[in-house]
């Protein structure tokens, strides 16, 4: 996982080269304009979905994860709190859906860390990193726009 400002240097942090070319989309595109919905940037390989949404109390949300995508969460207007922990095999999926690359884990992690993600910072969120997005500030649910570029992961041996 990863966490940093869209501001900060990220072609000089070791990144794989799709992750860059993931950050030069966000840091380039005028995000606030871009319509909502899935948006190709290299086809499949690499899409980036604008999601206008609220954010949630914790009870409400369930940990996720991705096996054949990366996860880019960039934070475009608002802020959320997001939740992670590394999958360690020992937590099993509650819930699966293979066709979306999206598992749903039970709500009780007894490593979870949170992060706070405010406008301009993104989280880069692995395979291996189960994370539960979307989670209100305060308990104050908020609307938000974020967007999350999905980069497959045979792209991360370039």
């Amino acid at each position: 996982m990863f966490f940093s400002s869209i501001t900060a240097d990220y072609t000089k942090m070791g990144y794989p080269k799709a992750i860059v070319r993931a950050l030069d989309f966000l840091k380039n595109t005028d995000l606030k304009a871009l319509p909502g919905g899935r948006h190709a940037i290299e086809g499949d390989m690499m899409y980036a979905n604008v999601d206008d949404v609220e954010t949630k109390l914790f009870e409400t949300t369930k940990p996720e994860s991705h096996r054949n995508y990366v996860d880019i969460q960039f934070m475009v207007d608002g802020e959320e709190n997001m939740g992670f922990f590394v999958d360690k095999g020992l937590v099993k999926p509650v819930e699966s859906h293979p066709d979306r690359d999206c598992y749903f884990y039970p709500n009780e992690a007894e490593d979870e860390g949170q992060i706070h993600c405010p406008e301009g910072y993104y989280t880069v969120f692995f395979p291996s990193d189960i994370h539960r997005p979307l989670l209100a500030v305060n308990d104050k649910p908020i609307k938000i726009r974020k967007v999350v570029v999905k980069v497959h992961v045979d792209l991360l041996g370039e």
